[in-house]
């Protein structure tokens, strides 16, 4: 099933064409950026130790066996949580000559994961976050293809040899459903057991997750679906044919306020500055870990991140009227507008109106209906920027989806 639905952004899409790759290692790296606001850690390293790369510095206090992996060899420079032990970051200093944390890769695929910090690379829905050891999906989802302005072609995501599909092999184990491949159309890029190809193409959103789980394999409470990055896929294949975690990650850098896009191989959480500065432009800028629709302004590379946008950033407005500001302080939340844009900016198994307004008025078991279970912020990004709504119907669907986490998931 090829889906029509989507829009052309007017800071464009993803790139056809695969730039050369270069070597991009910061000199600073930082764990934190990006983990569920509720991660709660323990540390297993100390601040001012010299760490491997690939080494685990933190475990999840609620799920011990659940370990976070040190970004790059070198010196745990500062350590910041927050309270209750809430993951602030972990700063790392490069050393060039830090050794390198080998694996045993003889037994459990989840288990491997797990300890190699792997397992953070899932998505689980419904509510986002990383799924308990221990569970099993109903359907794993692996994301080759990505629509969002600046995006990764598919080549790059997968890399080179037989890594990814060595990782799809072993994901299968995890899952008696299928493993849904989302690629854009052509040959599969890969085979493996119960494996089904899902052709995407390249108007946004197209290339999330939750199009394709919401149509082919919607999410419910008893029955989870997962997501994972296709280089996180490689990166599994690549720890099981040599026991190392890949050294690198590739990363998609430039943007309107950019001279140019490049394609960098840098470590998890690299510092943006270091990964953009060959490519800015001068003038004031900002900064994203994601990209110009979704991205955040960060001084380090989120977890779930695989490109870097340079954006112009505008001149302060001057400050409104106080007559006008009292208005805007008192005004309702914008009423949503049924415009094709908004039809478009949604998967299509999804009818836009209706399902928005049951979000917009809170009624949880009408959304249910709809399914909001297989969703998260990323798959209403379009419809905030094509519809301006206030407040964000992201922001409102989270709230939404904590409520029913928080009633149980009773309908």
């Amino acid at each position: 099933m090829l889906f029509r639905n989507g829009l052309i952004l007017p800071f464009g899409g993803p790139s056809d064409a695969v730039p050369d790759q270069v070597s991009a290692i910061t000199a600073e790296a930082a764990l934190g950026p990006g983990f569920p606001p509720d991660f709660r850690v323990d540390l297993l390293v100390q601040q001012g130790e010299t760490v491997a790369q690939g080494q685990p510095v933190l475990r999840d206090r609620r799920a011990p066996d659940l370990c976070v992996t040190a970004p790059m060899g070198g010196r745990v420079a500062r350590i910041d949580t927050g309270p209750g032990r809430a993951l602030n970051h972990i700063l790392f200093f490069h050393d060039p000559g830090a050794d390198r944390h080998h694996y045993d890769t003889g037994g459990d695929v989840a288990a491997l994961m797990l300890t190699s910090g792997l397992w953070t690379g899932f998505r689980a829905r419904p509510f986002g976050g990383f799924p308990a050891p221990g569970a099993r999906p109903a359907a794993i989802c692996v994301m080759a293809h990505d629509t969002r302005p600046g995006a990764l072609p598919a080549a790059a995501m997968i890399g080179e040899g037989d890594d990814f599909a060595r990782g799809l092999t072993a994901l299968a184990g995890l899952t008696e459903g299928p493993l849904l491949l989302v690629q854009p159309p052509g040959p599969a890029l890969a085979d493996a057991p119960r494996l089904r190809v899902v052709p995407a193409g390249p108007l946004h959103p197209q290339g999330l997750a939750g199009t394709h789980i919401h149509a082919l394999h919607p999410a419910r409470m008893d029955a989870p679906v997962w997501d994972i990055a296709a280089q996180d896929v490689a990166a599994l294949g690549h720890l099981i044919r040599t026991g190392y975690l890949p050294e690198t990650r590739v990363v998609a850098v430039g943007g309107p306020a950019a001279s140019g896009q490049r394609i960098a191989r840098c470590q998890p959480g690299a510092d943006l500055h270091g990964l953009a500065q060959p490519v800015l432009r001068p003038g004031p800028s900002a900064i994203l870990s994601g990209s110009a629709l979704d991205g955040v302004e960060s001084r380090f590379l989120f977890l779930r991140d695989r490109q870097v946008t340079v954006m112009p950033r505008p001149a302060p407005p001057a400050p409104p009227h106080w007559f006008r500001a009292a208005l805007m302080r008192m005004s309702r939340p914008a009423p949503l507008i049924p415009t094709v844009a908004l039809e478009q900016a949604l998967a299509p198994s999804l009818p836009a109106i209706p399902f928005l307004r049951s979000l917009s008025a809170g009624d949880d078991e009408a959304a249910r209906g709809f399914g909001v279970l297989s969703l998260l912020e990323e798959d209403l990004m379009l419809a905030d920027y094509v519809s301006g709504a206030e407040p964000p119907l992201a922001a409102v669907l989270r709230g939404m989806l904590d409520r029913i986490a928080t009633e149980g998931g009773a309908a």
